[in-house]
């Protein structure tokens, strides 16, 4: 065991499996005569770890936080919202608001929701590609959801005939890469098929491996920073792109859909987005030669909490009803009233942290976790029924917006319940393709 000192305790005492390794001599940073008599600092790039000071512009081009090449579609910021004056405002919260305030913003969001159609009923459908694994006896409760949900986005993107040879399929928050891995199932006969698995963070278990005839590229990169008309494989393969994703997050999806959007408005001669005075957004230079072809657009919703006012496609369609960013931030906090605390034991499994929860998503631990009293409706005395039934007008009202964008840039687009709220509470798609392609369940 080596002794520690002060200054190694010290960067050590937030983390104990680290300590152990160091006492024991398992790591290597501080393991050895030689190197307990030479003077350590701490890594420059991240101090969390410590480095010999004799060695450290050695250690600085090796050391795993520096800084790494950018790939050669990131563009920063490309897909953000402008950057304004209003959009730097803080927002207000809801318990900050007197009851009279409060009572006035839900007279307002049933007021401007009150002509907005509600998404198309009924849609739950399903792809043939799904039937053995639905029947599997061995699936529990989260696998025979998942696999639903991932059936009825299945069933809709054959119902828009995007299911087919010859295309490019991206899904937007892959994690794992189920959803792509389903439609490669789908799609087994079909030649010239590719897929891109946009992710940011590393993930595990996936199942890319398992593909043997279809493509499945990795994209580790934000949404926020992905410029699809400059991706090596897309320029050369020129493929249409079909844009997915399931139970994307919030803000993630609104950069999906300028990730999208941009390709196509460029390419078939749409109007641009306006962009401010104080907007940052860098001028692309890409050949018009490469630009995307998107065909279509096919993402399931969640998370409108998390949505964000700069990067919110509808920020237009707000102003045209008379809101702003107040109103957004307020509505985009009771969203969250749709789903929490709607669920109970009976309906959900239960999460120890224990055994393989590979199928919990990022929105079920928002909905477990959120705290239904932090944003309280301030003596209005609302009965659950009407709080979720406000949190649908919000979710409502925030999608419209997206449509209202998709619509402006050259789309016919349309929201849908595709699957029932016991399979999910986030059970809306949202559907788009551009306008000489029309979507077939789009209402005239």
């Amino acid at each position: 065991m080596w002794p520690l000192r002060p200054e190694e305790e010290a960067l050590l005492q937030d983390d104990p499996r680290r300590r152990e390794e160091v006492l024991w001599g398992a790591c290597g940073e501080w393991g050895g005569d030689e190197q307990s008599s030479r003077i350590r600092i701490p890594c420059p790039l991240d101090p969390k770890h410590t480095v010999c000071k004799d060695q450290l512009q050695k250690h600085l081009k090796k050391c795993n936080s520096r800084e790494k090449p950018q790939p050669v579609f990131y563009v920063h910021n490309v897909n953000s919202g402008a950057v304004t004056l209003e959009t730097s405002h803080e927002q207000m919260s809801l318990s900050s608001l007197s009851k009279e305030d409060l009572k006035k913003l839900t007279d307002t969001l049933v007021r401007v929701t009150n002509d907005l159609d509600p998404p198309l009923p009924d849609k739950k459908l399903c792809h043939p590609a799904l039937h053995e694994a639905l029947n599997d006896p061995a699936n529990g409760d989260s696998a025979s959801k998942h696999l639903k949900q991932q059936g009825s986005i299945l069933g809709h993107l054959e119902s828009l005939d995007f299911l087919g040879q010859s295309r490019c399929f991206v899904e937007f928050g892959a994690g794992r890469g189920k959803l792509s891995h389903w439609v490669n199932i789908a799609t087994e006969d079909a030649e010239n098929v590719h897929f891109l698995l946009v992710e940011r963070v590393t993930t595990r278990f996936k199942v890319d491996g398992k593909q043997r005839k279809s493509t499945f590229e990795r994209l580790h990169i934000d949404i926020q920073h992905l410029c699809l008309d400059r991706v090596p494989s897309l320029v050369q393969k020129r493929l249409p792109v079909i844009g997915i994703g399931k139970h994307l997050c919030g803000a993630g999806t609104d950069l999906a859909l300028r990730c999208l959007v941009r390709s196509y408005s460029k390419s078939d001669g749409e109007p641009q987005l306006k962009r401010s005075r104080t907007d940052t957004e860098p001028t692309i230079s890409v050949d018009p030669t490469d630009q995307c072809n998107v065909r279509g657009i096919v993402i399931a919703l969640c998370c409108h909490h998390r949505c964000d006012w700069q990067h919110y496609v509808g920020t237009d369609f707000f102003e045209k009803l008379g809101l702003g960013q107040r109103e957004f931030g307020l509505f985009q906090r009771m969203s969250s009233w749709a789903t929490c605390g709607a669920r109970n034991p009976s309906q959900g499994e239960t999460f120890s942290g224990k055994g393989n929860n590979e199928d919990l998503e990022e929105h079920d631990l928002d909905q477990r976790n959120n705290d239904c009293n932090a944003e309280s409706e301030q003596g209005l005395q609302l009965s659950v029924e009407e709080r979720e039934h406000l949190g649908r007008l919000c979710k409502l009202l925030i999608d419209r917006g997206r449509v209202d964008y998709l619509e402006k840039m050259g789309y016919e687009a349309n929201l849908e319940y595709y699957t029932e709220p016991e399979v999910s509470l986030e059970n809306v798609i949202l559907m788009a393709a551009p306008r000489l392609h029309k979507l077939l369940n789009c209402p005239k």
